[in-house]
């Protein structure tokens, strides 16, 4: 019989609806029953696809024996983290203060006031690596309600005053300068990986915001090494197994320091980053793999991630049927010589053991291989290896498909939005400028409400229950900015400013700090604020980016102002951790920057001349330019009052902190004005 989860929109929560664990939402009723009973709350968080968290329901909340137990003796609430992000942050920190680490299945025990006194991750049934048994934590935890119910209050009371205690210390309202970017890029300098490209050691992300810091320092300072870097990261990236050669798209993270081995899921976040980074990479140096990378990424988030409303779905599943009823992480990708064999014969099968860098002992799990682009001396037909990956890609249409998380997500969307119009613009490719707007309509028609409040997921058309946090409101302004300057329709730029009138009134306090729920959001034992960036920009510098990108195309002082203030923080982190502010040093290089304000005017948005124009003014490299294009005496966009054209030629206008050069109608001045440093 299902449990209450059978009600929810979560693909997560679903998953575990048929559980014998007596599983509740995360809701005040949850806690009033803990407190009927007087037993502790269980809080378990994770996400749809996420493995170690389907390997401890299989074993455990699947089991009848635990499920009793649990039943018995706690009330147990499930989370998606993707879903109550501001939940997932809290306890979070938590178990990492407690821990030193964290991670996803998250478990964590509660007192009926929500205060925790317990953590863990993953627990195995049974004793097992020094780990206890999940089932010896419950019996624990049980007998220290029990029989120690004053220690335990004492447990939870210090951590909640610690939490507390942790609240950012935010003095420091001036912006960051040159000195500070300098700094930021020599830290990232000592953490690169010259031989293999990336920062750090394995398990190695894929540093989507920090390639977009370096690709703007350079194209602000002329920095070789920065653009170096970026380059041969993303090289690295797009020739190794997290990237999927057949069908485009890249996985979470690599396992090891060569890009060879994916961690398989495939999230929307990461591709949508990535897709805007490789396109950004394009637009910087005209380099075909780049190019290639950013449309084949934009065509598997279309192709795999797109939901019949139009938005974009969260997350493909690492794991899939490895044909024998087995659910194992990979299935859906990887290959064997025979497996080559069987579908292209023995000849073409060679070639492509070859140029995919697939061996008789595998890269993988069984002999398996992870298909790669190693370098390689020789030239290969390049119609015949089109034909063999066209027939690769046919026959693993054939296996069984990893699951996907249909949830679409806010802030996710937003992203997308962002990667696809501006991917869209760059190559001409108007069906994914189209996707764009589909998923943008989608975000205002279902996610916002009639005071431009965002709920944070839906599913099936459904909206869900939970209200958008600060990088919902951030990444889909975003997007919506994006949209501005590419379609030139002035009605993304009034969403846009309606969701960030919210991040000013709702989320930031009189010091100019950001967090990441709005003050009358529901309360928790903490108001979570995390100005780092993780996986996405943050919340804080995400909103940092989208003020700054509405004040140029507006003049609005007071989302300039806030942006600046936001900065701040970008100024005491950026010099000391860089890997985990690469958003919030791309925003501080278009504030150093300007960032330039760019309005194009035509007689016509279809007229040749005014496109070209436009599409220079798209593919100039000035880090956060803004672009507004319209016909002469338009109101669509502030940037368009009063230009006008010159000798009747469509024009361009270029300003930069009050100041403006001679329009131009020339797009080879356009551009050399937005491609090299000015002053």
């Amino acid at each position: 019989m299902p449990n209450r989860l059978a009600h929810e929109t979560s693909p997560y929560l679903l998953q575990h609806a048929d559980n014998p664990v007596d599983w509740w939402p995360w809701s005040e009723e949850a806690f009033e029953e803990a407190r009927r009973r007087d037993v502790p709350v269980l809080l378990s968080v994770g996400y749809s696809s996420c493995h170690w968290c389907h390997v401890m329901a299989h074993e455990s909340f699947e089991d009848g024996a635990t499920a009793a137990y649990l039943n018995e003796h706690f009330v147990s609430v499930k989370v998606d983290r993707e879903e109550r992000p501001d939940v997932d942050a809290v306890y979070m920190e938590a178990v990492q203060a407690a821990t030193g680490q964290g991670g996803w299945p998250m478990t964590v025990f509660l007192t009926p006031e929500a205060a925790p006194f317990y953590f863990g991750t993953y627990f195995p049934p049974s004793p097992r690596h020094g780990m206890p048994g999940f089932r010896q934590v419950l019996e624990g935890v049980r007998q220290a309600w029990a029989d120690r119910r004053e220690e335990v209050a004492e447990v939870a009371g210090k951590i909640v005053r610690d939490l507390a205690g942790r609240e950012l210390q935010y003095g420091d309202t001036r912006t960051p300068g040159e000195d500070e970017l300098a700094q930021a890029l020599l830290g990232l300098t000592r953490e690169y990986d010259p031989q293999r490209g990336g920062f750090g050691g394995a398990p190695k992300f894929p540093p989507s915001m920090v390639l977009e810091f370096l690709l703007r320092h350079h194209a602000r300072t002329g920095s070789e090494g920065a653009l170096q870097m970026a380059q041969d990261t993303c090289e690295r990236m797009a020739r190794g197994g997290i990237y999927d050669q057949l069908g485009g798209g890249f996985a979470r993270y690599s396992v090891d320091r060569d890009w060879v081995v994916p961690h398989f899921e495939k999230m929307l976040y990461d591709n949508a980053l990535l897709c805007r980074v490789y396109a950004h990479l394009w637009r910087a140096t005209g380099s075909g793999l780049a190019r290639r990378v950013a449309l084949e990424t934009a065509d598997f988030m279309v192709r795999e991630l797109r939901t019949k409303e139009g938005g974009f779905a969260s997350a493909l599943d690492a794991d899939s049927d490895d044909g024998s009823g087995r659910h194992v992480e990979g299935a859906a990708y990887v290959w064997t010589p025979a497996q080559l064999e069987e579908v292209l014969g023995p000849e073409d099968a060679e070639l492509a053991a070859r140029y995919f860098g697939v061996t008789d002992e595998g890269t993988f799990e069984q002999g398996s291989s992870v298909l790669q682009l190693p370098q390689q001396k020789g030239v290969f037909d390049a119609e015949r290896i089109a034909s063999i990956r066209s027939r690769l890609l046919v026959s693993r249409a054939e296996r069984p498909a990893p699951g996907r998380d249909d949830k679409v997500v806010a802030a996710w969307n937003g992203l997308a939005v962002a990667a696809l119009a501006e991917t869209g613009a760059y190559f001409d490719r108007s069906d994914l400028v189209e996707a764009a707007i589909g998923a943008a309509d989608l975000l205002v028609r279902l996610h916002m409400d009639e005071r431009a409040r965002l709920a944070r997921t839906s599913k099936d058309g459904r909206v869900g229950a939970h209200t958008g946090v600060l990088e919902d409101y951030a990444d889909v302004a975003e997007g919506f900015l994006a949209l501005a300057s590419v379609t030139g329709e002035g009605v993304w730029l009034e969403f846009a400013g309606f969701l960030l009138d919210h991040v000013l009134v709702r989320f930031t306090d009189d010091s100019g700090a950001l967090y990441d729920t709005a003050a009358d959001a529901e309360k928790l034992i903490r108001r979570p604020q995390d100005p780092t960036d993780n996986a996405t920009p943050s919340g804080w510098t995400a909103a940092a980016g989208a003020l700054l990108s509405y004040a140029a195309q507006t003049g609005s002082e007071p989302h300039r102002t806030a942006a600046e203030r936001a900065l701040g923080v970008v100024k005491a982190l950026g010099p000391r951790v860089p890997r985990f502010v690469g958003w919030g040093l791309a925003v501080a290089e278009a504030f150093l920057d300007g960032p330039r304000e760019v309005a194009v005017v035509g007689p016509a948005l279809d007229d040749p001349a005014t496109r070209a124009l436009h599409r220079t003014a798209l593919l100039g490299t000035a880090p956060g330019a803004v672009v507004a294009v319209g016909t002469a005496g338009s109101e669509e966009l502030p940037l368009l009052a009063d230009r006008i054209l010159v000798d009747g030629e469509p024009t361009a206008y270029i300003c930069r902190n009050f100041t403006c050069d001679a329009p131009t109608t020339d797009p080879e001045r356009l551009r050399n004005a937005l491609s090299f440093r000015e002053g």
